[in-house]
């Protein structure tokens, strides 16, 4: 069995993600494992289970985190300010069925 180093497991590529650092062939990103595993608490092992993944994926890609805790965590803060922009321009389709604008109170 050929071992791969940490730099062979977590990959970032242009059409991938927006190139966010993700599990090398697979559409995981570190952030995803940060937040399941930091966040959320599942185990390492909970994880690679439920993704399917190797133990040594999840490790490296929280391996990769620590490493760029300051990158990745910012990364999230711009998702979720996306969500919440996009959230407030777009109406849902109650909203809409009751005449309700987006974003309005």
């Amino acid at each position: 069995m050929a071992s791969q180093t940490l730099d062979q497991r977590i990959a970032s590529r242009a059409g991938v993600l927006g190139g966010k650092p993700c599990i090398a062939g697979r559409r995981i990103a570190v952030e995803h494992i940060a937040v399941w595993h930091e966040r959320l608490g599942q185990s390492a092992d909970e994880i690679a289970g439920e993704y399917d993944l190797e133990l040594a994926d999840v490790y490296a890609a929280l391996a990769y985190y620590f490493a760029h805790r300051e990158e990745v965590d910012q990364s999230i803060r711009e998702g979720k300010e996306f969500v919440r922009q996009q959230r407030a321009q777009t109406s849902s389709l109650l909203d809409e069925k009751l005449g309700r604008n987006a974003g309005a109170p």
